[in-house]
């Protein structure tokens, strides 16, 4: 029986050590991570769990007031961006280039593209991998039920997932964070 108690205590200590090296080693290797950083991808693995699905916990998703036409939407967007300091660049309408693929009509789907200049040169400067995320996309989506709805990835994982970004890039990226919000929030309501 004496053996049995030492074979577990030593066990138990091996355990410990483990446990208390990878808490160590979690520690020192996310010690710079922003302070949100945790909360953001508990609420990730929050929804991750709801859904199921990778791409409905990386975005946010807001959907158009009934009523509201799409190119009201997509008008709305625009005037919202320009008030904002904001640049339209490009809107790709997908839904046409999947009629023209298989020659049957699509429902609307556009790829509206949107940018802070100034604020991308600083992301830029700061990490080049910021350009894949570039320029900020909202997603105009009529889904299967003709239900117009507003898609964007989630910008706090930039913002907030990892190593802190600087004191002065972090407000501005905040600053793009909130004019992408208002830019959807005011779009699904029709506002100009």
């Amino acid at each position: 029986m004496s053996a049995l108690k030492n074979i577990l205590a030593v066990v138990g200590l091996i355990s410990i050590l483990v446990v208390g090296f990878l808490l160590f080693h979690i520690w020192s290797a996310t010690r710079d991570f922003d302070p949100d950083a945790f909360a953001l991808y508990q609420e990730f693995a929050g929804k991750l769990l709801e859904t199921g699905d990778l791409a409905d916990a990386f975005v946010w998703a807001v959907p158009v007031n009934d009523g509201v036409a799409v190119e009201d939407v997509k008008d709305s967007m625009k005037s919202l961006a320009v008030e904002r300091n904001f640049l339209f660049v490009n809107e790709s309408p997908f839904y046409k280039q999947a009629e023209a693929v298989t020659g049957k009509k699509f429902r609307h789907i556009a790829f509206m593209q949107f940018c802070d200049v100034r604020v991308g040169i600083e992301m830029l400067e700061y990490n080049n991998a910021y350009s894949a995320f570039m320029p900020c996309v909202i997603s105009v989506v009529e889904d299967r039920e003709g239900k117009i709805w507003l898609y964007a990835m989630n910008m706090d994982f930039l913002i907030h997932g990892a190593r802190e970004l600087p004191k002065d890039l972090k407000a501005k990226a905040l600053r793009v964070r909130r004019t992408m919000r208002e830019i959807m929030e005011g779009a699904a309501a029709g506002e100009f």
